[in-house]
């Protein structure tokens, strides 16, 4: 049997399946909004044109689907949300929110059970941390965090030959880790503080040691020395996440991991920060 080919180069059904590829790259980029990211809230938007997703409800039901509808987004396309772990500035918004829309909510086993049962509990999807889960267009991949809950989790959604990660509420960047924020287009990071800043801040030393612990928060030192060894040179859009409104400043932050992109000689990374309190833009892939 002969397969017929186009210049001796590519046959026609791999170069249809490319093009295909292609187009609908193009007909539906991803997209990816982030509502808040900070101690004070945390959600995120993330869609194909296909699936669309929110991942963390940390504000209100009023104030996620306000941020949503601003950005031409119907909150009522949600088609499943995902949690990472219970902390408040996470899930303070989640049963209004799950309620109103009854759709599936994935978290940890661990995670469900650390929460308080109440209505949206029958919408819980509990799954094991590591787990890939396969939700509408994208497959999803869960991966475990080094953070003081009791089963916290970070995702990457792929969808398409294309692929974001959120990262965040993590102590420090263990290889399983480093492994699964390999080839990400985009990618939201903790940068949570300034060591120096941490150290002379207004924190109790107890809650100083906790962020600066294994199970606590990223440092923008540890981000820079990611960035330097391991950041992928196939991303994009490095987005820092989840900065501190006492012990750092979004200057401070992007000028450290500037520096180690400028090092690294990566060229065609578009960094950002997600300043605390307030959404970004859209980052397309």
């Amino acid at each position: 049997m002969f397969e017929c080919q186009t210049s001796g180069r590519w046959p026609i059904p791999a170069l249809l399946a490319r093009l295909a590829v292609q187009a609908n790259r193009v007909l539906f980029p991803v997209r990816f909004l982030i509502l808040a990211s900070s101690s004070a809230g945390n959600s995120a938007y993330i869609s194909d044109g296909v699936t669309h997703l929110l991942v963390d409800c940390g504000l209100s039901r009023k104030e996620t689907f306000a941020r949503l509808e601003a950005n031409g987004i119907d909150p009522c396309c949600i088609d499943a949300i995902l949690i990472t772990h219970e902390h408040c500035d996470h899930v303070s918004g989640l049963g209004p929110i799950a309620k109103k829309l009854a759709k599936p909510v994935y978290l940890t086993s661990a995670t469900a059970n650390a929460l308080e049962e109440g209505k949206e509990a029958m919408y819980f999807k509990p799954f094991q941390a590591g787990t890939k889960l396969s939700i509408g267009s994208f497959e999803v991949q869960s991966f475990s965090l080094p953070h003081d809950a009791e089963d916290p989790v970070g995702y990457t959604f792929s969808s398409n030959g294309r692929k974001v990660g959120v990262c965040t509420d993590l102590g420090y960047m263990p290889d399983s880790i480093r492994y699964h924020l390999q080839d990400c287009d985009i990618l939201l990071l903790e940068s949570n503080h300034d060591l120096e800043m941490l150290k002379v801040g207004p924190y109790p030393w107890s809650l100083k040691q906790r962020v600066m612990s294994r199970r606590g928060h990223l440092s923008n030192d540890v981000v820079s020395q990611f960035i330097l060894d391991d950041l992928s040179p196939r991303t994009r859009k490095l987005v820092l996440g989840h900065l501190s409104e006492q012990n750092n400043l979004p200057a401070l932050a992007h000028m450290v991991a500037a520096q180690a992109i400028d090092r690294r000689g990566l060229t065609n990374i578009d960094l950002s920060v997600s300043e605390p309190r307030q959404q970004s833009s859209f980052f397309e892939i």
